[in-house]
């Protein structure tokens, strides 16, 4: 069985998602982006409480409110972090492709990742997953896919009732399209959305309801 806990942090309510499997002592961590003492307290107490330590952070893109706290949790725990290379500027480059938000450009970081392409398969926390690499919301963005657990981790790409936004430097309208028609509408319809804001939703849910997909969505059944 896969257990699952969503930390909303920061004040874009950015999800940080901490996985791990039954017996397994290790988690995984998703888009860890707090950007506070607090939120970095209330992670670590709960690594505590569970029984757990991270042993991969996993990281759907590069902007600034998905890695906000990866420094904190290498300090503690020096894994191994994942991000697709096109990203990986973004990174250094800070928050400069955020219009209107200059007093976020400091936000640069400089922590080692390891690089992710389309196809690749990551093992951490006990659980294997599959990169989908689906650029449009940033040209290195990608869902984690576990089929033996029925359970996508959409970043920015796809939400509950909406997609990511495209209007950012390296978006890309269609890009973000073909990639939700062709990598994710292709999942089986009762697969666990985790996105990387708001509620989590399923493949078909969102094949049957979402207003952004109704061009060229054909209804999923759930089961």
């Amino acid at each position: 069985m896969l257990h699952t806990r969503i930390f909303p942090f920061n004040p874009l309510g950015t999800n940080c998602v901490v996985l791990w499997a039954d017996g397994c002592r290790h988690c995984t961590v998703v888009d860890p982006g707090m950007s506070s003492d607090d939120g970095e307290r209330q992670l670590l107490d709960f690594f505590s409480q569970v029984g757990v330590t991270p042993d991969a952070i996993l990281l759907t893109h590069g902007h600034f409110d998905h890695v906000w706290g990866v420094e904190r949790i290498l300090k503690i725990f020096p894994v191994p972090v994942y991000l697709h290379p096109l990203d990986r500027g973004i990174l250094t480059n800070g928050a400069s492709a955020f219009h209107g938000m200059p007093c976020m450009n400091f936000l640069r970081h400089d922590f080692p990742t390891e690089d992710v392409a389309d196809g690749d398969t990551v093992t951490t926390g006990g659980v294997r997953w599959k990169v989908l690499h689906t650029p449009g919301h940033t040209p290195g963005g990608v869902c984690y896919w576990s089929e033996e657990n029925n359970v996508l981790l959409s970043g920015d790409t796809l939400f509950a009732g909406s997609i990511g936004r495209t209007d950012l430097e390296g978006g890309d309208y269609d890009q973000l399209m073909t990639s939700i028609k062709e990598k994710l509408l292709n999942l089986p319809g009762q697969t666990d959305v985790l996105p990387g804001h708001g509620q989590p939703t399923s493949i078909a849910r969102e094949g049957m309801t979402n207003p952004f997909l109704e061009p060229f969505n054909e209804p999923l059944e759930e089961s």
